[in-house]
């Protein structure tokens, strides 16, 4: 019962870990990227643009995208790690 509660807690840990790091890199491109940073990535040209407006309308749901894409691949690891995957 011991070890399945520091596996329990472990496994819960990581997936925090795991949660925050996600969270942070879409905030750091949403917000930090999209508004905060837009002035100074305005001089730096994408797709007919500037790279602070394509990060607040584009960029930000593009790495939204791709962290839940991540978050699942990376949950799926780590599921087999503490025997919990459906396989």
């Amino acid at each position: 019962m011991v070890e399945h509660k520091k596996n329990a807690a472990a496994y819960w840990k990581a997936n925090l870990k795991l949660i925050w790091i996600s969270l942070a890199i879409w905030a750091l491109v949403s917000y930090g990227f999209g508004i905060l940073l837009r002035p100074l990535l305005s001089g730096i040209p994408v797709g007919g643009t500037d790279l602070g407006f394509w990060f607040a309308q584009q960029g930000s749901i593009l790495t939204f995208i791709g962290l839940i894409f991540f978050y699942a691949w990376r949950m799926n690891k780590l599921d087999k790690e503490f025997g919990l995957d459906e396989e």
